[in-house]
């Protein structure tokens, strides 16, 4: 039983069909002979259903993943000082280490009066997630947003985690990647509002981009966004989550929904009492169900979550957090089955 969505969610029957589609008619889409144009016009097609259906009347340069999404944006951006705020993913900070990281609150929102103070440089570029992907937490891009614009910077919203199960913000950029929503592994995009916003770097994707594209990968994501269903989760599957939270509190556990700013649905990370996230982990592989833990393990030792780092979650309770996430095709009976193997380990 899947519940690791957030990482990976499992492909769409539609998307499967796009892509053996493309493979059939598969040359390069950058040949001018009969089959690359073939493959050129089955491209931009899939450029065109993607940007419909996610509302996006700029620009999409497709990548083989949010983390090259972003690493484009952070290094390519016509801006001044790069501004990330301090629970973005791992792929965002290590791609510009030296950029200034702004605070978030015990809630995980980002610290408005430390924004509007930062985004008075000159042209800044400030990169936020829309959820967060370890707490589910909705950041208010739209007030952010707001703040970025009237300075004069850029807004890179990095939608991985939202893309095809919210509507996108309003944004300079934005980091979408298909493996999130039911698309293929290996394909992702980053949508600009105008092109002059980046400096080309040579090559495919009108020279934004090096690299033959994604053909299969391309016309699969194209088909998961328009198979997505709105909502994303039915509210009769997530239903079992909430009598389930207030039996994590009765027995001592943290759900940190209850601290979140703006939580959504279908990310939660839950802390159980007396047994680490490694430990839980295991046990829930054994017991056939796959979640991640909140805590990365670097080197051998454990260390503490950035993202809760951050948010200045107490020690323990990080360290005993989990992080469950549900999708397109997650079950009732699967979340009832979570609930119980959980309540049976911690009482254990």
């Amino acid at each position: 039983m899947y519940l690791d969505h957030a990482a990976t969610s499992p492909l769409r029957p539609e998307a499967r069909a796009a892509m053996e589609e493309g493979i059939a008619i598969w040359a390069n889409p950058s040949s001018p002979h009969a089959e690359g144009r073939k493959a050129r016009a089955a491209l931009e097609d899939a450029r065109d259903r993607i940007k419909a259906s996610l509302g996006w009347d700029g620009e999409l340069i497709f990548t083989s993943g949010a983390s090259e999404a972003a690493a484009l944006a952070l290094h390519n951006a016509q801006a001044g000082a790069r501004l990330v705020s301090a629970v973005e993913h791992d792929a965002v900070l290590k791609a510009v280490p030296d950029a200034e990281r702004l605070p978030v609150g015990s809630d995980g929102a980002l610290d408005m009066e430390v924004l509007a103070e930062a985004v008075q440089r000159e042209k800044p570029l400030v990169a936020v997630q829309q959820i967060n992907s370890e707490t589910g937490n909705r950041q208010d891009l739209e007030a952010i947003g707001r703040l970025v614009g009237d300075a004069g910077g850029l807004l890179l919203a990095d939608c991985a985690q939202s893309a095809g199960k919210l509507a996108l913000p309003q944004c300079d950029m934005a980091i979408i990647s298909a493996h999130k929503f039911g698309g293929p592994i290996g394909i992702g995009a980053l949508l600009v509002k105008d092109y002059a916003m980046l400096s080309p770097s040579g090559g495919h994707e009108r020279g934004y981009r090096r690299g033959t594209e994604n053909l299969p990968g391309a016309m699969g994501m194209a088909a998961a966004l328009q198979g997505a269903s709105d909502p994303y989760v039915d509210p009769d599957v997530v239903e079992p989550l909430e009598q389930f939270v207030g039996e994590v509190r009765g027995i001592g556990g943290t759900c940190l929904s209850d601290r979140l700013s703006n939580p959504t649905p279908y990310i939660r990370a839950i802390a159980m009492p007396n047994m680490s996230a490694t430990a839980q982990v295991m046990r829930f592989d054994m017991a056939g169900i796959a979640v991640s833990q909140g805590s990365a393990c670097s080197s051998g030792t454990m260390k503490t979550s950035h993202v809760l780092e951050a948010m200045q979650v107490e020690p323990d309770v990080a360290a005993n957090t989990i992080r469950v996430s549900i999708g397109w095709d997650t079950t009732r009976a699967e979340v009832e089955r979570f609930c119980d193997v959980w309540l049976e380990m911690a009482k254990s």
